[in-house]
């Protein structure tokens, strides 16, 4: 079937799919990290290309809610790291940034599933269908992530690991013991921790391929 794995540069869930057997692009601005089918381009340019798939990961930084403070005008309780947006040019960014989501939402497509990490997108636009974690499919590590979806099921867990526990809270190996990413600040700190984690990768293309194989044949 014909996928389109939208903003997603790691070529993970794009590679996923094409193990399966499926006709699998993957599509940002950014050139891909895996040899493949990859557009390195405006999505816009090939959204309406007669998908049967689509699986969009748009840009979190300006829609996490984890710097809801730097929305404001200050004066702030912590120090401005160079080159962070704040106040008006903050809400501007994040004003793009769900209207460029949006795109997705009302995409020509069928068949959708967008994730996004917790943050603004269920204020705005709707409500995630399911939250998953990393930790449900396979991989020692937390990053709860929403995920929409249009005619597609539910993501169901492959494998479950188990936390360690630090003063009575779950921690998994990304984490520090106070729950904090142990990522050290780097220049792509943004692109390592954007990156879809293999087993939800795997997941998606096993699961949704079927299912979208299951749908094709009856149609």
């Amino acid at each position: 079937m014909k996928v389109l794995i939208a903003c997603e540069s790691s070529g993970r869930v794009r590679d996923a799919f094409l193990a399966l057997g499926h006709d699998a692009i993957s599509c940002d601005l950014l050139p891909t990290e895996s040899p493949g089918p990859h557009y390195q381009g405006d999505v816009r340019d090939i959204i309406n290309d007669g998908f049967d798939l689509m699986i969009a990961h748009p840009p979190c930084t300006y829609l996490t809610g984890s710097a809801e403070w730097a929305l404001g005008d200050g004066p702030y309780h912590q120090k401005v790291k160079p080159g962070t947006l704040v106040g008006e040019a903050r809400r501007e960014a994040r004003r793009e940034a769900v209207e460029f989501a949006r795109m997705f939402f009302t995409a020509d497509i069928k068949m959708k599933a967008i994730e996004n990490p917790v943050g603004c997108l269920g204020r705005y636009l709707r409500k995630p269908d399911q939250y998953i974690q990393p930790h449900e499919f396979g991989d020692d590590a937390s990053k709860k992530t929403g995920i929409w979806l249009w005619n597609l099921p539910k993501l169901k867990p492959t494998l479950r690991i188990a936390p360690r526990w630090v003063d009575g809270k779950p921690r998994w190996a990304n984490q520090t013991d106070s729950g904090q990413n142990r990522l050290t600040p780097s220049p792509d700190h943004w692109k390592l921790r954007s990156a879809t984690y293999k087993g939800i990768s795997s997941a998606m293309a096993q699961q949704w391929g079927d299912y979208l194989t299951g749908e094709q044949a009856c149609s």
